[in-house]
């Protein structure tokens, strides 16, 4: 393995892009080469802030002369396009999630990604939480016996504005698409979707079709039962949560509260500090252990990243649960 840092493109300088900039920079494998976004005011501001040079054209970044990875942070209509000119460039891919709102865009570049050769990384940078990450590892280690129970909590502090949720593909494919792939880190063999949605308090959510709370069971072929838990609103902060359920026992993970103090007097016993309110907070350390695995999957080194598979399948899953919400009905899958 080289020392030399590898030389990145970003593209997308939204607060996850700037996420990504923070931790390339503070990455010693790392080099922040190019930034693009089509607001260059923007691609200006982070290179200064974190280095390398500024454009408004992301094909100017897409070039093996000049980086040597890329991460794609714009928005999820571009991530296509973008992934298939870096893999024709031979240039490594973090692409966050999803890869699009269509599966048939999606399958059009599966076949090209699969016979180029060049890594292709998803954004679900969930599974790099240490102690979801623990969990699992645990859960395959048989800690537990096999699994039977998976449930998942994810609820967010608040709804999205309206105009986000217009283009967001829906509460499936934007929020719970991360459940979806954290439920196939424990339990891959998924079989079928199960999902029921309301509109209670979101008038985003009620303009656009859309619900703000859901809730997904899915049967594995070996028959462990996976329920999510998803609200757009939370008033005691992120709520992100995680049980484990097996004949020897489980394993829970619980929230991440602001600090660790916790207080007891005549009124109340063992009160504490809400939960983390922002999933910026929340996951910093995935977000910088994800980062960690991609540059050594872009080196060639063994490497834990999700793959494009796993992209496609956490969509295959949403599309399943939207369906099933709407029809009413259960929803067999399958990811070949």
């Amino acid at each position: 393995m080289t020392d030399t840092p590898l030389r990145f493109g970003l593209i997308g300088t939204g607060r996850i892009g700037r996420v990504h900039a923070a931790n390339v920079a503070a990455d010693p494998g790392a080099l922040l080469a190019w930034v693009a976004d089509p607001v260059v005011s923007a691609a200006r501001d982070v290179a200064a802030q974190f280095g390398g040079s500024a454009t408004e054209n992301s094909r100017d970044v897409i070039d093996p002369e000049r980086i040597d990875a890329v991460i794609i942070a714009s928005p999820t209509p571009t991530h296509v396009d973008l992934i298939e000119a870096a893999v024709d460039a031979g240039i490594p891919v973090l692409c966050e999630k999803p890869i699009d709102l269509d599966i048939a865009r999606v399958d059009r570049l599966r076949d090209r990604v699969a016979s180029a050769g060049v890594p292709v990384a998803l954004g679900f940078n969930r599974r790099f939480d240490p102690s979801f990450a623990s969990a699992r590892a645990r859960v395959v280690a048989g800690e537990i016996g096999p699994l039977e129970q998976l449930t998942i909590v994810s609820r967010d502090p608040s709804a999205p504005p309206a105009s986000y949720i217009a283009v967001s593909g829906g509460i499936f494919r934007d929020m719970t698409i991360h459940d979806f792939d954290m439920a196939r880190f424990f339990a891959p063999d998924i079989v079928e979707v199960s999902a029921i949605g309301t509109t209670t308090f979101d008038a985003g959510a009620r303009e656009h079709d859309d619900f703000d709370t859901a809730i997904t069971t899915m049967r594995t072929a070996g028959g462990a039962l996976i329920t999510v838990i998803n609200s757009r609103h939370s008033a005691t902060g992120y709520d992100q949560r995680v049980e484990a359920f097996g004949a020897k026992g489980m394993l829970q993970v619980g929230n991440m509260p602001i600090d660790l103090v916790r207080a007891s007097t005549a009124a109340f016993a063992a009160s504490s500090a809400p939960f983390e309110p922002f999933f910026l907070t929340r996951y910093a350390a995935a977000y910088a252990a994800e980062l960690a695995e991609f540059i050594a999957l872009a080196r060639g080194d063994a490497s834990t990243s999700p793959s494009f598979e796993d992209g496609r399948a956490a969509l295959v899953l949403a599309d399943a649960a939207r369906r099933s919400a709407a029809e009413r009905r259960v929803v067999p899958v399958r990811f070949d």
